[in-house]
This record gives structure tokens, C-alpha cells and sequence, in this order.
């Protein structure tokens, strides 16, 4: 039987969402929300879509189809409080795209009302479902790094730059993400720092060519660059690197243990790595490095969208919620990241995680 969606956004993520849950045969595309009629139309020459499918700019028009039985969210964070509660109310299981919202309360809040309404709440952390990822952590657990030390990260790009959020809120919860999930365990500290230099530019010309006051955002400027750092039950710590005006583009994740390092590149090739190698005290010397070379781990092919959509509609068969991308795991997410906010707030203070999140 299959599961009728509403897809509500059709931006660059929406169209993936849309794609995927016309081609799974557990699914039933049967609405799209936009305001922008010019999407819709555009999305309708690409698949074709018949009458049958409604595209609207009307989320109420949505509300009235009694085919409609799940939701999935691709619109702005700030959207996201009031589009998943009104869903829930409505009886629909709703996928979300990340992150659940921007308030731990918020979060915690559509937690418990879709435990009250009986449906799932389901977060589209995509990385957790990229067969890199799924490949990393077994090797992790097999204890092939030997003891862990530490891991660091880097997500660096040339643009797009955001205007509603900062480095911090647009590029760390991939990482944050896979750490956690790789580590099975969630930051018990977190402290962060930045740097401004777009917005900071901008209004300084602000105040040279204008004698208008600038606009709040540059009041207020977003960071472009950010060094995060995450401190786990363990004192295992991870070092995230973020910045949006790199035009070395990176997205690179490591784990150092004393018998190796387990490497995440998702730009290269082949993806996921491990470099052995391990000090020994011998004739040459009491740290001798030795052991050393390159494994490439072997990766099954899959779309990572493509899993989470397929997750979400066995979640929703099965009624069972996802261990990894629940909305309670969605939540605890959106917790360190007001965390860490709050320590670039503070001038890089260190800040505790409150632990209460239910998972």
C-alpha cells in the first residue's frame, strides 16, 4: 500500500525529496507546496506531473486532501516550528529537514505532540544514511583505530552565503552529525569562536557611502568563519573547522587513534580511508613510526536521500521510530548548536550540554 506525501518547498532540496518519492514504490506524490508559482511550474515540466498531483501555493489547500497521509518539509528553519506542528495536529507523519527547528524548546515541544499524535517525526540527516558513513562506524567499532584520541574536521566552500543563519548553523550539524554517530555518544561540552568578514565589510561601506542607517542583519553580522569544539563523556575532543569564503572547497572528517586514522572525503574517489600506522619503541629510536599504509574500505553504492526516504516510509509502516534520525536525535542536535552559539556569544566560553534530551 502505498503512502501518499506532500513535499512542501520546492527549492534544491524539495526537488531531490520530490524525485525520490516518485520513483519508490511505497510512495504516492500527491502535492507540492511552494509560494514561488514559477518552481512549481518549472517542477511540473521536469516530472511530467499530471493533474493528479496538486501544486499550490496554499498550504491550507494541502490540509484538505484526505489522500495526503505524510509531510515532507524542505523550507527555511525559521518555517519549520509552525509547518511540522500544524502537521502533526493533522494527523501526518512529517519528514523534516535538518534542522528540526531553531530552539531546543521548540524542538523538544513537536517531540512530544508527535508522540501524543502517534506519528512519527522523522529529521533528514542525510550523512547518517551516506554508505560512507554506515561503512565508517563499523570499522570504529571494530576497534581497528585501536584507542581513540582525538578528530578534527574541515567544511569549507566559496559561497552561498546565508542571511538568515551563520557559518555555525549552516555547515557544523553535518559534522556534529557524524561524530556523534560515530561515536555512539554526545558532546558533554562545546565552545566555539569566529570571525566576520563579509558582513563586517559591508558595513563599513555602509558607513562610508551612506547616511541611511544599515539594515539589522548588518547590525547584527553572521559569522563566516567558525573553529568549533566538542568535548565527549570520554575526553575524546573534535576539532570543526567552517567558513563560507574559502575557495578551497573541503569536506574532510577524521578520527586519530593510536593504530590509525579513519578519513572522510567525500570529494575524493574514493571516500573513506584509513591510514595506519603506530609509534614503536625500537634501535631507531623509542617512537618509530611503524605499520604505515593506506587501506581504501570498500562502500556499498546508494543515494543517501534516496535511504532516508525509504527509512522514513518503513518507519511509518512499521510505526517505529528511526534510532538515528528521530526527532529526539534531531533535537539533542539543535541543543549543541545553542550551545555553541552561545559560546561564540560569549567570546569562546566554554559551555555544558544539558544531557535531558530523550533519545
Amino acid at each position: 500500500m502505498k503512502t501518499g506525501i506532500a513535499v512542501l518547498g520546492a527549492g534544491r532540496w524539495g526537488v531531490h525529496l520530490v524525485r525520490n518519492f516518485l520513483e519508490h514504490p511505497q510512495s504516492r506524490l500527491v502535492a507540492v507546496l511552494d509560494p514561488n508559482l514559477e518552481r512549481l511550474e518549472a517542477l511540473r515540466e521536469r516530472f511530467k506531473l499530471d493533474d493528479s498531483v496538486l501544486l499550490t501555493t496554499e498550504w491550507s489547500q494541502v490540509q484538505q486532501m484526505s489522500e495526503v497521509e505524510a509531510v515532507a518539509i524542505a523550507t527555511p528553519a525559521t518555517t519549520h516550528y509552525t509547518l511540522i506542528a500544524d502537521a502533526l495536529r493533522q494527523g501526518y507523519h512529517v519528514l523534516s529537514e535538518k534542522p528540526l527547528t531553531l530552539d531546543p524548546a521548540e524542538s523538544l515541544e513537536l517531540c512530544r505532540l508527535a508522540e501524543q499524535q502517534h506519528r512519527q517525526l522523522f529529521v533528514d540527516h542525510t550523512y547518517l544514511f551516506h554508505p560512507a558513513v554506515e561503512r565508517g562506524k563499523t570499522a570504529i567499532q571494530s576497534g581497528i583505530l585501536g584507542d581513540l584520541r582525538y578528530g578534527y574536521a574541515t567544511r569549507t566552500h566559496l559561497s552561498p552565503v546565508r542571511q538568515d543563519v551563520d557559518a555555525l548553523w549552516d555547515l557544523a550539524i553535518h559534522d556534529i552529525n557524524i561524530f556523534n554517530n560515530w561515536l555512539q555518544a554526545t558532546p558533554t561540552q562545546v565552545q566555539a569562536s569566529g570571525t566576520v568578514f563579509l558582513h563586517q565589510e559591508a558595513r563599513m561601506k555602509d558607513e562610508v557611502n551612506s547616511h541611511t542607517p544599515p539594515s539589522p542583519q548588518i547590525l547584527h553580522p553572521l559569522r563566516d568563519l567558525v573553529w568549533a569544539t566538542l568535548t565527549y563523556p570520554s575526553g575524546f575532543q573534535a576539532f570543526i573547522h567552517l567558513c563560507w569564503l574559502n575557495p578551497d572547497k573541503q569536506r574532510r572528517l577524521c578520527v586519530v587513534g593510536s593504530e590509525g586514522t579513519l578519513i572522510f572525503d567525500e570529494l575524493q574517489a574514493a571516500p573513506l580511508t584509513i591510514q595506519h600506522g603506530r609509534f614503536e619503541n625500537t634501535s631507531a629510536g623509542p617512537y618509530t613510526p611503524v605499520n604505515q599504509s593506506q587501506e581504501v574500505l570498500n562502500i556499498e553504492p546508494g543515494e543517501p536521500l534516496g535511504r532516508v526516504c525509504d527509512r522514513f516510509l518503513s518507519c511509518i509502516h512499521q510505526n517505529q521510530s528511526s534510532e538515528i534520525s528521530s526527532g529526539w536525535v534531531g533535537a539533542q542536535l539543535v541543543q549543541i548548536l545553542r550551545c555553541l552559539s552561545e559560546s561564540l556569544q560569549q567570546g569562546g566560553l566554554t559551555i555544558t550540554v544539558p544531557q535531558s534530551i530523550k533519545n
